[in-house]
């Protein structure tokens, strides 16, 4: 057999071949222009499959139009792309410049094209880095209106706009005006008011109703990515949400999954709200429909992030005699309750109260008792004076609670013996645990109740605390913000649901949360009934939910909680050793016990069925 040699022309040949190869994909590789390019036409495509109407790109004619405003050949391609429109590239307001245009606590920058706004800063407030809020900047929103003219589909973000600025008394006017003659415009028109954060805004066009197609409505686009501003994105991004109103007060919202989206008739307002800034559209007459979208853009918390979520929202606008017509307003400032509610439009639904009973006890009770409070004391005083305040207020509660836990206790050694009697023949031991509650007047549920009415103030103050926009960047003792968690120490590393740092307000509530579950279910457990659940379970797993859960939230509640336990501890010292003496209670059950009972019907009803199966676990019994 032939031995095979190493061919070196052959492995050089391969070598060149590859090269070649190569070179020839590097060369028919698209380029950066062509990829671009190629992007655009594929929104161009799915545009006009949404629409039925070719959408023609812009960008090219009006750049040659407003590079040469003489050139003839631009001014045709623009007239065939744009129809009617291209009058609007030939005006020297042609450009990408802006408009500056402020009060007192607003700085808005309104670009020609598109004539919406491309930033939007609130002067009074700085993020958790100490860098000016902006609800808009480098284009995270875009206000495009698409409309239908000579079948064409324009969009208005791609048109140039020509600005004109005036005063109404002490209101300052911007008029955008989208032209096809001096005297025929679409016009979007924003009217500033001093110190005020809401501005009226209205689209409305003039002598168009021959030009554009009214047969189908113009539709509102408006988008926003929302900014990440506080030190957790996982905390700011759960209040992170999409909210509107529709049907004359209804409100509804999105939820927090990856992509959501909804639909809704007669909506009146339109919210992005980011935690503690919102972006609010409200109008006169209600959108007949309208859709919704929002996309969490958050996929590890554990990293740096821009952007929380992304809001999209399609408004439909009817036209009316061939024209446009809205008055809208339109709300860029903080999610401040006193703010949103002084509007009277509602707007006090994009605060989350709660629904039902704790929103009511949040708006009457405690948002004016702390507005109170805080207005004549530091923030951490007026929290802890709040916290006395209500336990006091729920002291009468505590002692039925503590009163009926007594009782139990007075009871546990004839529940004992009972147990013992009857250790075999559990109806019989329940019939007369039963029996020797209804004698002494004593009931295990009697404790749960009086706790039970305490939920809608605990869960009032779970929602108030994260919502209460003046807790915001306020600091307290080692809490540099109220409104967000404290850090006493950074870990080197993260840890699932607890986080990359240590809070000490979650610690410290905890801990009075562990001594309070032992003084009040301590004895419950001596005398734990089968099927109950387990105390013992539930005494440690309250204090680590406390601990591991509030780790990453707003500390004012931490600060809060851990207040309340220790004066709840003090009130039931208090309680346990002057107020409750145990030999009375003693007395006061034999007493009970010797008096007659009367059962009403459901009483009677239930001990004649405990008899009824009682008897017929009996005669089982004989039959084995």
């Amino acid at each position: 057999m032939e031995e095979k040699k190493f061919d070196l022309n052959s492995l050089i040949g391969f070598i060149l071949i590859g090269i070649i190869i190569i070179y020839m994909l590097y060369q028919n590789a698209p380029t950066e222009e062509e990829l671009l390019e190629r992007a655009k036409q594929e929104q161009i495509d799915q545009e006009e499959e949404e629409t039925g109407q070719p959408t023609l790109d812009l960008s090219n004619t009006q750049e040659a139009i407003v590079a040469n405003p003489a050139d003839s050949a631009a001014t045709a391609a623009a007239q065939n792309a744009l129809g009617a429109f291209a009058y609007s590239a030939g005006l020297p307001s042609a450009t990408d410049k802006v408009t500056v245009f402020e009060n007192d606590v607003l700085e808005l920058k309104v670009s020609n094209q598109g004539g919406y706004i491309t930033e939007a800063r609130l002067k009074e407030f700085v993020t958790y880095k100490d860098v000016p809020v902006y609800l808009i900047k480098d284009g995270n929103a875009s206000l495009d209106l698409v409309f239908n003219h000579q079948n064409r589909t324009l969009h208005s973000k791609e048109l140039f706009f020509e600005p004109t600025v005036s005063k109404e008394g002490d209101n300052k006017v911007l008029s955008m005006k989208l032209k096809i003659s001096p005297t025929q415009y679409l016009e979007y028109r924003y009217t500033l008011k001093p110190g005020d954060y809401m501005m009226d805004f209205s689209v409305r066009t003039q002598g168009l109703s021959n030009v554009m197609d009214t047969s189908n409505d113009a539709v509102l686009h408006w988008e926003l990515a929302g900014y990440r501003r506080a030190k957790s994105v996982a905390y700011e991004n759960r209040y992170t949400e999409l909210i509107w109103e529709y049907e004359g007060g209804k409100d509804d919202y999105l939820g927090q999954q990856q992509r959501t989206t909804d639909e809704s008739i007669d909506v009146t307002y339109v919210a992005f709200k980011q935690h503690f800034f919102t972006s609010i559209l409200l109008t006169d007459k209600p959108w007949k429909t309208a859709s919704f979208v929002s996309e969490n853009l958050v996929d590890d918390e554990d990293i740096d992030t821009l952007y929380t979520k992304k809001f999209k929202a399609e408004l439909p606008l009817a036209y009316s005699g061939g024209e446009l017509s809205y008055d809208m307003d339109w709300y860029y400032g903080p999610t401040d309750y006193k703010i949103l509610n002084a509007y009277d439009r509602n707007l006090d639904e994009v605060v989350p109260l709660g629904w039902g009973i704790f929103g009511w006890i949040n708006r009457y009770l405690f948002i004016p008792l702390f507005g109170f409070l805080s207005s004549f004391l530091p923030y951490g005083i007026a929290i802890i004076v709040m916290t006395i305040l209500v336990r006091l207020a729920l002291s009468p509660v505590t002692y039925k609670s503590y009163l009926s836990q007594a009782k139990m206790k007075v009871l546990r050694p004839e529940i004992t013996e009972i147990n013992e009697k009857h250790k075999d023949n559990a109806m019989k031991r329940q019939q007369e645990t039963m029996a020797l509650y209804r004698k002494a007047g004593a009931s295990p549920m009697a404790g749960c109740i009086p706790a039970l009415l305490q939920l809608p103030v605990f869960y009032a103050l779970f929602q108030f605390f994260p919502s209460a926009f003046a807790l915001r960047q306020k600091s307290f003792l080692w809490a540099e913000d109220l409104s967000s968690y404290d850090t006493i120490y950074e870990l080197p590393f993260s840890i699932p649901l607890y986080g990359d740092h240590i809070s000490l307000f979650p610690i410290l509530a905890s801990i009075a949360i562990f001594f309070y579950m032992t003084m009040t279910t301590g004895q419950t457990m001596q005398q734990q009934q089968p099927g109950m659940p387990n105390m013992k379970f539930i005494m440690y797993i309250s204090p680590l939910f406390m601990l591991v859960f509030f780790n990453n939230y707003a500390s004012g509640l931490s600060l809060y909680y851990f207040i309340s336990n220790l004066i709840t501890i003090g009130i039931m010292l208090v309680i346990k050793n002057y107020i409750i003496d145990e030999d009375k209670i003693h007395a006061k059950i034999q007493e009970n016990k010797k008096k007659p009972k009367k059962q009403n019907r459901f009483q009677r009803k239930m001990s004649e069925m405990m008899e009824q199966a009682e008897a017929q676990q009996q005669q089982r019994g004989k039959k084995k």
